[in-house]
């Protein structure tokens, strides 16, 4: 009774932890996607410039995290080799970079609203990858239910009032992106040996996602900002804007190490309601009938998905914990007939 009363209270401690940890992504994922709306949209703060904010964003990142760890010493680095930095660092650089870069893009063209329906296409995106990378098996089940979630994606889309065909390539990109990036994550922390606290993930990570960033912004911003001789770089819109991506970068990376790749894509089901919600009621986004009916497919598709997953994963605790029990009793047998041969050879030599 004691060990079973143990295993439930560290049960219900690590479900209390993991809901905490979701409760603070939701919020800070929340608060930056309207944030950066406010920011992008020209109707609004009229500043379209995705990747100029986005490397202010990571550039904030790198260097407050470099602060951290090198100033201050509050957190200490990892051992790294430049071979492993170029093989497990630098590919998550570059992923986060398109990934930021397309998604903040697509502000400028959709509604948040309509933006999150297509963000039901996640699951979809992290199983297909999954499955390529040989962290998930095919099933033919499985991907049946990637394929309701898919019609009723394209559903919400044939309802869109106002449907962008540039707006949602640049949303679907980003989710291919961020779908590898988290199956990535799950790699690097998990099978290269490497424990990663989330201001260390920042320290590697950040620096070498803005330069990635900063290629494509020689090119296509750069010549436009330098025109644009009215634009004054406003501290405070920008400076916290740009604390709470910091905080939502830490969020993400502790919440994927924490827990799974799995837990944020079932946290996102219910942040999206909530943005949709809120893009309806406060931003007045026109979302219809249609929008709705096709997302509801998507996202009862996404329930049993993660269902299914959750069941799995409590098939495998209970395999596991019968293995155990059988190791303990077949241990304590050969205990008590080793205790039997050594009490019979006492009897005999005496």
């Amino acid at each position: 009774m004691g060990k079973g009363g143990n295993l439930s209270e560290g049960v219900v401690k690590k479900i209390l932890l993991s809901y905490t940890y979701v409760a603070i992504w939701i919020f800070l994922s929340f608060t930056v996607i309207v944030y950066n709306k406010y920011i992008l949209d020209r109707k609004l703060y009229n500043w379209p410039y995705p990747i100029s904010l986005t490397i202010i964003h990571m550039a904030f990142c790198s260097s407050l995290a470099y602060l951290l760890v090198r100033v201050f010493k509050l957190v200490e680095p990892v051992t790294m080799t430049m071979d492993l930095y170029c093989k497990s660092v630098v590919p998550i650089g570059l992923l986060y970079a398109f990934s930021l870069w397309l998604s903040n893009s697509a502000y400028i063209y959709l509604s948040v609203s309509f933006i999150q329906m297509l963000k039901a296409l996640m699951p979809v995106a992290v199983y297909s990858i999954g499955v390529l990378f040989k962290k998930d098996t095919f099933k033919s089940d499985t991907m049946g239910n990637m394929v309701s979630i898919s019609i009723g994606v394209a559903i919400a889309a044939y309802g869109e009032a106002k449907f962008d065909t540039w707006g949602v390539m640049l949303q679907l990109g980003a989710v291919a992106f961020e779908a590898t990036r988290l199956v990535m994550i799950q790699i690097l922390l998990t099978s290269k040996g490497i424990t990663f606290n989330p201001i260390t993930s920042l320290y590697y990570v950040a620096p070498c996602c803005l330069v990635f960033l900063f290629i494509p912004w020689i090119f296509v911003e750069y010549p436009l900002l330098k025109d644009t001789s009215s634009f004054h770089f406003d501290w405070v819109i920008f400076g916290t804007n740009s604390f709470c991506a910091f905080a939502l970068n830490l969020a993400v990376f502790l919440l994927v190490g924490k827990t799974s790749a799995l837990t944020m894509n079932v946290a996102g089901v219910v942040k999206d309601w909530l943005l949709i919600a809120f893009s309806w009621s406060v931003i007045k986004d026109t979302v219809t009938p249609i929008n709705l009916v096709g997302y509801g497919l998507a996202f009862l598709g996404v329930a049993y998905y993660n269902h299914a997953k959750l069941q799995a994963l409590k098939a495998n605790e209970a395999q596991k914990k019968a293995s155990q029990a059988a190791d303990e009793e077949a241990g304590r047998l050969l205990e008590e007939r080793e205790g039997e041969n050594g009490a019979k050879k006492n009897e005999s030599q005496g």
